[in-house]
């Protein structure tokens, strides 16, 4: 059965005018066939002779409106009370159908009911996931029973995302992406598999559940046992875990969840274990005190993704974790360090964070500074403490920045440890792992808040007389994007893996790129085994990268995550240099075995003590290729599928997890993991920033599918896990009237004042897929997903017509039989194999933009706009004619399948309406249907037709512009054609009868070259050698319309008189006055043109008034 929703009472109250009727419960009603499918009834073709005088005031009335809605429209202006093209505001709430057939879970649904009046998601959308996956169709292992099978296979991995909560519009990109190329690859027959699974994402969930913790139980993770905080961690996977999952299948991903992995599974818990001590074993995996990146708050070491470089302009105060008040950054403090031993001599140095100063070593100049050259191996005064530091020499500073002398801080600066190494300089730890200051810092600073210390240290320096000066400075900062507090670097005693090797090898690896061409299908050939980047643009960041790596830091302070598989042993030191003796081991048995022979002591009287760090996210996730697979296991799914045919990701991540696992891929498996990558845009919020929970600007794919209202998204930030901070910072941004249309958005309240409409998957998805997400970033607005629901409604209302035409009993021919029975048939076929030709070579190159573009002309302006409009009267011819039917069906069919991987859910609700053709396999679902390929239809191909029946449509535009231009809105003037050119009017001989249907005219003749035409008539140039004339004489009042002419005339004038004056600021603006002044002239011309006319119809006929 089916049941029609209104909208919900808040959402239709604020969107409708209040009237008494709105109070009226929204009705339920049952459909019948008429209602369901009602039949079109052909378009009269009578001119209408005369009119009443009441009727003629009316007619004219109705005229008055559409000029002044024309002239605002070409004027660019939007009318009162009207939206702008485009706008969603113009939106209204669509009944809701929903599928309320009983169907279990994996049954398949009913589809031998009415098809609703309208297409509503909801109802389309329904039952068909559950099924899908119950039949397997998904599994690599139906696909070799179809009969397209190709034999070769096609696998892929989705990038796991973190189980932190749900996905957001960025995923959702992803996802459209990623299903539509699976899709087209299983109906082609390739054996697919794409393997579903989530990352435990360490310091993402750690922080979500230790505020999910502070917020419900006023605990902190450290009132808590380590056992006790991670199972609390795994409740909260377990009841927010399976969200990811639904979130996918909403999306309509294909993904066989059979195989769907966990990075804290056991499985792959073993083989995180397996790598880490493989990688030790090989000598790549090392423990060592070097700098790292540290957050204070979160107190631990973080990977340089998570670290954020934050411009600033010059003076700066943010609000950071831990300070009750504003920190202020850009500013440059310039501090004289004494020269020993000359009392006026002084160095001055400028700092933009003086907190660092007890933990300078020296000062540096360059060499050949001629400043101080005199003062090359002096020693020069602590400003604080007095004591003496060396000024050194080194060519790496700038002697034209600053003062040209800098201080060196090696325990707290990258570039200031390598340049201590070079100069043996020791290092100062002054910063503690809680952000507080030292015990070297002295008593008057130990245990301070670093940020605190500070204005002690200057007011210091002010009262010692050392303080030079204050002045606004540019800097990037470095931001903790997990917890907004001020990146340290701290010497850490850490593991860490050696990139440089895995690094060169992948650097040198022979990378291949796409050369364009014609078709897009060029690939530049080189030697097997090479990993081929698309965009090929990346090419240069992943050499630089690889050739500028350095060692990786894997350690990680926390609770959540894969423990590190390394033992210390207590009261054991490595011989003959005091380091802690550590080894690593796949159990702590094995561990304690390889000690006993390290130590030559026997393992009963051994005492070892794990590491208590865990491993870095990245480690776990760049094993996902193979590990997802079962690896290190030989099973059978990594020799049928390892390596992976493609990667999809986004380019962020592009360096910190593709090239990780190409390095760690290639040493554990010697194989790349994937032998090609496929790279697109990120899609960004109205600051620039990247999607992130933390920052409360992720929007729910969901919300897009099924619609919001605006109050609930703002409730899913109160129910969330954002501190008040974060909170309000987020409400903000959601309540901003200025944001840029992009999503994801929180959506902008002029716009959208009530939330977003429902949209639908299919929509979402090829919204999506539309934009050329290979380029720059994902601007996508909430009215282009909305234009893609028309499409979807568009598409819905064909069929409906198709359905109703082919009748019962219909029997579809195969297609190799079918011969069309008029040109306009073999037009419409040939256009169909011609949109095949274009999905085909656009899945091979991976455009998926050229394929929504190619569907969206076929169904919309091919079929819609034009076949289905000129074989209605056709069609209401009795008997039924046998050809269009025939026609009708292949267009749905074949039409539907070239949809279906980027529509599944639209598509299968309709393919599954047509009737089988006879003795064929029919494949059970669309999602298993061979897709349509050149090959097969390649004996429709017509492209000289196609190129003559462009020439009658550019006749029907010039015909319908001759209606517009006469105000002839019923009437069905009479058409002339006349050439110049011998011959050249046997092109439209086949096509008049569809000129006049799509033209809105009568009959259509040709006018051999050389005859008069008939007076009165209006003409308009097809081309240099065509005509195109229309009867007027008794259809237009030549005098009450010469004078509307007039006045449009005087308006569009007084626009380009307005333009000509105007003179505009930029080179843009100059080029659409240009075009608008080109628009303006032109139908100033026709205007003219056409009052010519009225004026020799008034001299051949006069007019009512004065007879």
């Amino acid at each position: 059965m089916l049941r029609v929703w209104s909208a919900s009472p808040p959402l239709q109250t604020l969107l409708m005018p209040r009237s008494p009727l709105a109070s009226l419960p929204s009705r339920c009603w049952g459909l019948r066939p008429s209602q369901a499918l009602r039949r079109s009834h052909p378009l009269s073709t009578q001119s209408e002779p005369c009119r009443s005088s009441l009727s003629r005031r009316n007619h004219e009335a109705k005229q008055k409106r559409q000029r002044e809605k024309q002239m605002a429209l070409e004027a660019g202006i939007t009318p009162k009370g009207k939206a702008p093209a485009g706008s969603s505001r113009a939106w209204t709430p669509k009944e809701v159908v929903l599928y309320e057939v009983p169907t279990e879970p994996g049954e398949k649904k009913d589809v031998y009911r009415l098809l609703p009046p309208a297409y509503s998601p909801r109802y389309v959308e329904a039952a068909w996931y559950s099924w899908w996956v119950r039949e397997g169709f998904f599994k690599p292992e139906y696909q070799t029973r179809l009969p397209q099978a190709t034999g070769e296979m096609f696998s892929m991995c989705i990038p796991p995302p973190n189980v932190t909560g749900s996905l957001h519009i960025g995923h959702a990109l992803t996802v459209a992406i990623q299903d539509a190329l699976v899709r087209w690859h299983r109906m082609r027959g390739d054996q697919v598999l794409w393997i579903p699974g989530s990352d435990h994402a360490g310091i993402a969930t750690q922080a979500v559940v230790e505020k999910q913790l502070w917020k419900e139980r006023g605990m902190r993770r450290h009132e808590l046992s380590r056992e006790k905080f991670l199972r609390e961690v795994w409740k909260w996977k377990d009841e927010k875990g399976g969200e990811i999952s639904e979130q996918l299948q909403a999306l309509g991903a294909s993904l066989d969840w059979d195989r769907e992995c966990f990075t804290m599974d056991a499985g792959f818990s073993v083989a995180v274990t397996e790598a880490f001590v493989r990688l030790y074993e090989a000598g790549l995996l090392y423990r060592s005190q070097q700098l790292v990146n540290w957050s204070c708050t979160l107190r631990s070491a973080i990977s340089d993704i998570e670290v954020e470089s934050r411009p600033l302009p010059g003076h700066t105060e943010l609000q950071l974790p831990g300070c009750p008040t504003p920190v202020s950054f850009g500013l440059l403090v310039s501090v004289a360090f004494p020269v020993d031993g000359e009392p006026d001599a002084e160095v001055v140095v400028g700092t933009t964070r003086p907190e660092m100063l007890p933990g300078d070593v020296a000062v540096a100049v360059h060499p050949d500074d001629s400043r101080y050259t005199h003062l090359h191996g002096r020693q020069l005064r602590h400003p604080l403490t007095g004591q003496l530091l060396p000024l050194i020499t080194d060519s790496t500073v700038q002697p034209h920045v600053g003062t040209g002398a800098v201080k060196v801080t090696p325990a707290h600066s990258p570039a200031d440890a390598e340049l201590g190494a070079r100069h043996g300089l020791s290092p100062l730890s002054v910063i503690a792992e809680d952000g507080t200051m030292t015990s070297l810092c002295g008593d008057w600073l130990q245990g301070l808040h670093r940020f605190v210390a500070r204005e002690k240290i200057i007011s210091a320096l002010r009262e010692r007389g050392l303080f030079r000066g204050l002045q606004n400075h540019p800097m990037v900062l470095p931001i903790c994007s997990r917890s907004g507090d001020v990146i340290e670097y701290l010497l850490k005693s850490q593991w860490f893996v050696r990139c440089r090797e895995m690094g060169d090898r992948a650097a040198q690896m022979q990378v291949r790129c796409r050369k364009g061409s014609s078709n897009g299908l060029s690939v530049q050939a080189v030697e097997s085994g090479a990993l081929e980047l698309s965009p090929s643009f990346h090419q240069k960041n992943w050499q630089h990268w690889f050739s500028h790596i350095g060692d990786w830091c894997v350690s990680r302070q926390l609770w959540w995550g894969h423990r590190i598989p390394a033992y210390l042993v207590v009261e054991e030191h490595m011989k003959g240099d005091g380091e802690d003796c550590w080894v690593v081991g796949r159990t702590e048995t094995e561990a304690r075995k390889i000690a006993a022979e390290l130590t030559g002591r026997s393992e009963a009287e051994l005492t070892l003590q794990r590491d208590p760090d865990v491993l870095d996210t990245w480690f776990s996730s760049a094993l996902f290729p193979f590990a997802a697979l079962g690896w290190p296991q030989e099973t059978p799914d990594l020799a049928r599928f390892y390596p992976l045919s493609l990667l999809e990701t986004g380019s962020d991540l592009l360096l910190f997890w593709v090239g990780r696992m190409v390095m760690l891929g290639t040493q554990l498996t010697g194989q790349l993991p994937f032998t090609k990558v496929l790279l697109h845009s990120m899609v960004r919020d109205g600051q620039g920033r990247k999607m992130s929970k933390s920052l409360g600007n992720v929007l729910d794919p969901r919300d897009i599918i099924s619609g919001v209202e605006l109050q609930v998204l703002q409730e899913k930030l109160k129910d969330g896990n954002l501190d008040s901070t974060e909170l309000a910072i987020a409400a903000a941004a959601q309540l901003c009237r200025h944001l840029p249309p992009l999503l994801p958005l929180w959506l902008q309240r002029k716009d959208f004042p009530h939330g977003i409409p429902e949209c639908g998957t299919d929509a979402l998805r090829f919204a999506l897929c539309s934009h050329r997400a290979l380029g720059g970033d994902v601007h996508l607005s909430v009215s282009e997903v909305l234009s893609s629901r028309h499409f979807c409604n568009k598409i819905w209302n064909a069929l409906r017509f198709i359905l109703n035409a082919l009748g019962e009993g219909f029997v579809p021919q195969p297609a190799e039989e079918l011969s069309p029975s008029s040109p306009t048939d073999a037009w419409i076929l040939s256009r169909l194999a011609h949109t095949a030709q274009e999905c085909e070579r656009a899945f091979l190159a991976r455009e998926l933009p050229l394929i929504t573009h190619a569907l969206h002309h076929f169904w919309l302006h091919s079929l819609c706009d034009v076949y289905l409009e000129a074989v209605k009267p056709v069609l209401s011819h009795s008997p039924h004619p046998q050809g269009p039917p025939q026609v009708l069906f292949s267009c749905a069919d074949v039409g539907l399948r070239l949809l279906a991987p980027l529509m599944p859910f639209l598509a299968e609700e309709l393919w599954q309406r047509l009737p089988p053709r006879p003795g064929s396999n029919s494949a059970p679902s669309i999602s298993v249907a061979p897709y349509p390929t050149t090959h097969s239809l390649e004996h429709w191909r017509q492209p000289a037709l196609e190129q003559h029946f462009s020439q009658v449509q550019e006749a029907v535009q010039v015909l319908r512009a001759l209606r517009a231009t006469y105000q002839l809105t019923k009437a069905r003037p009479r058409v002339l054609l006349q050439s110049s050119e011998p011959g050249e009017l046997s092109l439209f001989k086949p096509f008049l009868e569809p000129l006049a249907t799509l033209g809105h005219c009568g009959a259509v003749g040709l006018l051999p070259p050389g005859v008069a035409a008939p007076s009165g008539w209006a003409q308009a140039p097809l081309s240099d050698t065509i005509q195109v004339y229309m009867e007027l004489q008794g259809l237009v009042d030549p005098q009450a319309h010469l004078a509307l002419l007039a006045a449009r005339r005087r308006k569009l004038q007084k626009q380009l008189d307005g333009l000509m004056a105007w003179t505009p600021s930029g080179g843009e603006e100059e080029t659409k006055r240009q075009q608008r002044l080109s628009s303006l002239q032109l139908e100033l011309s026709k205007l003219d043109k056409a009052a010519s006319h009225l004026r020799q119809l008034m001299d051949a006929c006069p007019s009512p008034k004065e007879l």
